[in-house]
């Protein structure tokens, strides 16, 4: 979530809130794919993907025009109202939720994926946990491509100075919807995998602020000049997290990621990585 957040917030400038949303609704694509169409994982997980990208470039195209904390507003719009809709929807559950009970064996061509007797993996977390491996290291390959490219070096110079990117001829406009596409597929594929882990799905839990929030902060704690920051700002936020879940409560998980938000913010505005190369000037 945190990678696919950079590619907009971070390459380009643009905070979105509304990270929870391509998350949730990729969930409910999913769950949708599945009780109507009775559609196997994968046909899930592409439905989720292509159905939140579909979202993103609409929703882009009425929302980047705006700018700055007005922007931010109407991602953060997009949240409630979607949660809104999907608590309404008593076909995927609404209010009371719904629940998927995914099958204790997974053959994919003939190869017997999930089983106890045989099978490469011996349940369906182990599955989705490779697979989250998986859609990461596409998703490093993605933006390390990004960064490498015209397109990022357009999304880079907008995120500078986006009147000055214009007059030199940079279609702001395009880059932003591409960005947006590629951001809310991925996140949308994310959470694809949620009710399958989880087994129940409700409003609450899949459009939680609290996505939102982890993904923008992981990716401004690590650093959001390269692929890297929102890794390493990952790996410190969710280890704090679960440190704090084991020996206190999760229920200050939300209160150490403000705290350290604050402090980079503060402190190292460019983030983590940011900090080691200025540290590293100053010793040299």
């Amino acid at each position: 979530m945190a990678l696919a957040w950079n590619i907009l917030g971070g390459y380009g400038g643009y905070v979105n809130f509304g990270s929870a949303a391509f998350f949730g609704l990729g969930a409910y694509a999913a769950i949708f794919s599945y009780q109507f169409f009775g559609a196997p994982l994968i046909v899930q997980v592409l439905a989720g993907g292509f159905f939140c990208a579909l979202l993103g470039l609409a929703t882009g195209y009425l929302t980047l025009r705006l700018r700055g904390v007005y922007f931010a507003i109407a991602t953060l719009a997009l949240l409630v109202v979607s949660e809104t809709l999907i608590h309404n929807w008593d076909y995927v559950g609404g209010a009371a939720g719904a629940y998927l009970l995914p099958s204790r064996t997974l053959s994919i061509l003939g190869v017997l994926v999930v089983g106890q007797d045989g099978g490469l993996f011996s349940n369906n977390k182990e599955f989705l946990f490779f697979c989250q491996c998986i859609l990461v290291l596409v998703t490093i390959i993605i933006c390390r491509t990004i960064e490498n490219s015209k397109f990022g070096r357009g999304l880079a110079a907008l995120r500078d100075n986006e009147e000055a990117a214009e007059s030199m001829g940079v279609p702001t406009l395009q880059l932003k919807l591409i960005a947006t596409t590629i951001s809310a597929a991925i996140m949308g594929i994310t959470g694809s995998f949620f009710p399958y882990y989880m087994t129940f799905l409700e409003p609450t839990s899949a459009f939680s602020l609290d996505i939102s929030v982890n993904a923008l902060a992981m990716a401004l704690i690590g650093g959001t000049a390269t692929w890297l920051g929102p890794v390493l700002g990952a790996v410190i936020l969710g280890t704090l997290q679960q440190v704090a879940t084991v020996t206190i409560s999760s229920e200050i998980n939300l209160l150490i990621v403000g705290l350290f938000l604050v402090g980079f913010v503060i402190f190292a505005p460019d983030g983590f990585l940011g900090l080691i190369k200025k540290l590293g000037k100053r010793g040299d």
